[in-house]
Parts: C-alpha cells; sequence; structure tokens
C-alpha cells in the first residue's frame, strides 16, 4: 500500500547514525541522539571521544543555495580564527547532504561541537566576554554580503506582520499594538543614515540558548540558521533585549548591558547613531520573530495562542519599549 502523505517527520537516529558513519568514516561505536525538534531538528553524534551535532534542516526551510551561504560565512569566520561551531567536510569533501524524507527532500550538515554548556545567568565578566566574540566576528563580516535575506523594514516588519494574521484577527488588541509598534519602526529604519551605521552579515539569532560556555569563560557561538544581511546592530540590540528579559533587577541589567557593549566596543566601535537605535533594532526582531513562529507552528504549538500572544508576546515587548522610553 502507499504512505499517506505527510507534513513533517522526525528521521529514526538509528538510520541517521547509519548514514553518518558511512559518509564521514566514523567508527562503529558512533553513537546518534536525538537532541531537539523543532524548525530544524538537532542530533548528537558520538565517536568515541570526538562529538558532532547534525542538523537536519526541515523540508521547505531553506534552499541548497541558501545552506552553501551559511557554510560559506562559517568557514570564513573559522578561518579568521573566530569561536563558532563550524561545518564538517565528509569522506568525499562535502558539507550538504540530501535525505529523501518522506514529507520530500530534506537536508543535513554535520558542525562541530561547541564545548560547554548553557549560561542563562551570566556575570558582567561573561557579557563582557560575549561582547568581545560578537565584536571580533564583525570584524570578519562588516562590509560584507552573502546570499541571504536582507533584513529591512519589510522582512522584519511588514511580512511578520503579514504572517501573523494568518493567524491572529486583525481586531486583536495586540495585533493592533503590534501594527503600532511596526508603524513607528518603519519609520525609523527608513530614516538610518547608513554613512553612521555599520552594516555587513548578520546572525540574528544571539542569545544564551545559541553559546556554549566553558568554565573558564571560552564562548562558542553557534547556530547561524538565520544569517543574513543587514545592520550589524541588529545583533548587539537583540542580546540587550534577551538579557533585558533575562534579568529582572534592572540595575543589574544595566551593569551587564554597559559590560557587553564594553566587550564589543574593545573589538569594534559602535557609533552613538548605532547605539540610540538599539531599542528599535531589538523591537524590530522581536516581531521579526513573530513571523517565524506563525509561518513555522500550527495552532498546536504554545506559540500560536492568543494567550501567548497577549500574556508573553506583547506584554514583554511593552515592558521593553516602556522601559526604553522611561
Amino acid at each position: 500500500m502507499s504512505h499517506f502523505p505527510v507534513t513533517s517527520t522526525t528521521l529514526s537516529a538509528t538510520a541517521l547514525r547509519e548514514f553518518v558513519i558511512e559518509k564521514y568514516s566514523l567508527s562503529s561505536n558512533t553513537t546518534c541522539q536525538l537532541f531537539r525538534t523543532g524548525i530544524n531538528h538537532t542530533y548528537f553524534i558520538t565517536d568515541k571521544q570526538l562529538k558532532y551535532v547534525l542538523r537536519v534542516y526541515c523540508y521547505n526551510w531553506r534552499t541548497k543555495k541558501e545552506i552553501e551561504a551559511e557554510i560559506d560565512l562559517l568557514l570564513l569566520l573559522k578561518h579568521n580564527g573566530n569561536s563558532i561551531s563550524y561545518p564538517i567536510v565528509d569522506r568525499n569533501n562535502q558539507y550538504i547532504h540530501e535525505i529523501n524524507a518522506p514529507e520530500g527532500l530534506r537536508y543535513a550538515v554535520l558542525f562541530s561541537f561547541a564545548e560547554g554548556g548553557k549560561m542563562r545567568f551570566m556575570d558582567t565578566e561573561t557579557c563582557f566576554k560575549i561582547g568581545e566574540v560578537m565584536g571580533k566576528i564583525y570584524q570578519s563580516t562588516v562590509d560584507k554580503s552573502c546570499n541571504r535575506i536582507t533584513y529591512n523594514s519589510e522582512s522584519l516588519l511588514k511580512k511578520p506582520y503579514e504572517q501573523a494574521l494568518q493567524h491572529f484577527p486583525v481586531e486583536n488588541l495586540e495585533m493592533q499594538y503590534i501594527k503600532t509598534v511596526c508603524d513607528t519602526l518603519k519609520r525609523t529604519f527608513e530614516s538610518i543614515d547608513y554613512s553612521k551605521v555599520s552594516t555587513g552579515i548578520v546572525h540574528l539569532d544571539i542569545w544564551y540558548d545559541n553559546m556554549s560556555i566553558t568554565e573558564d569563560n571560552q564562548i562558542t557561538l553557534f547556530d547561524f540558521d538565520f544569517c543574513g544581511n543587514g545592520p550589524l546592530i541588529l545583533d548587539v540590540a537583540y542580546f540587550c533585549k534577551q538579557l533585558f528579559h533575562i534579568e529582572n533587577d534592572k540595575t543589574e541589567y544595566e551593569s551587564k548591558k554597559e559590560a557587553f557593549l564594553k566587550g564589543y566596543q574593545s573589538i569594534s566601535t559602535l557609533s552613538n547613531e548605532e547605539i540610540k537605535l538599539i531599542p528599535q533594532a531589538a523591537a524590530a526582531i522581536w516581531i521579526f520573530y513573530l513571523g517565524i513562529q506563525s509561518q513555522r507552528f500550527d495552532w498546536s504549538n504554545v506559540f500560536l495562542t492568543e494567550n501567548y500572544l497577549k500574556l508573553m508576546y506583547v506584554t514583554r515587548l511593552k515592558s521593553w519599549m516602556e522601559y526604553q522610553n522611561n
């Protein structure tokens, strides 16, 4: 009998184990364990003392050219000595593998393992170090571009709002608030003086969940799946906003934010215009990710409920915007 069509599957870790053993000439002791499902699926690969991360891109999420652009960026950063998780070449000198999943063609890439652990609550020293790591990365990507999305008012605000309208009615009070914020931010983005604002290739998702930190404060960034082109202040701003929501004590937040900015500026400069853009740039990314959630998730997901929109998403956006205006 023919198989019933599916929209999404989770690939067998047992089958992927055999797949990576064959493609990368790993030993028979190799193990493969599913770590996380989401927009992409992540598996941990272990071969004796060696560790890797296998990312299986979801169906119709990234084109092969987009993945190639991500790989090119990571190889550039690795060549320049940046602390990032980088792609691993297979025995045939290939980085990208095609997998014929039940829903259709999916891609898989093996990455180096980022040693350390997640650190949600970090001290000022660690925040300074994260700023250094980020500043060094953007020495490599400033004034460069990649074959990826360009982050501007259209991609960060207009399209995400329209995507959210597929799930939430325009009459919804939270959606009305988001529309007002979008209109305000659109004017800000359209008035940016790019002679005073650095542009290049950005990560767009730098927060504690996308970095590993060792006991001696060695930091490795990973998950460049949203890399694209735009103002470099976007990444600085988004980290500040994530830090803001983690730190309930805003005195602590200000101290850690300043340490982070000092770390960044010890490597790369920030103009006054860029620092002034932090509140708006962070809010724009917040709206962008509502669009991603609306695009990738369905109503069975907690991120697409009116309670989430009201009690978590818009509440956090309002608290950020109100804090910046005080």
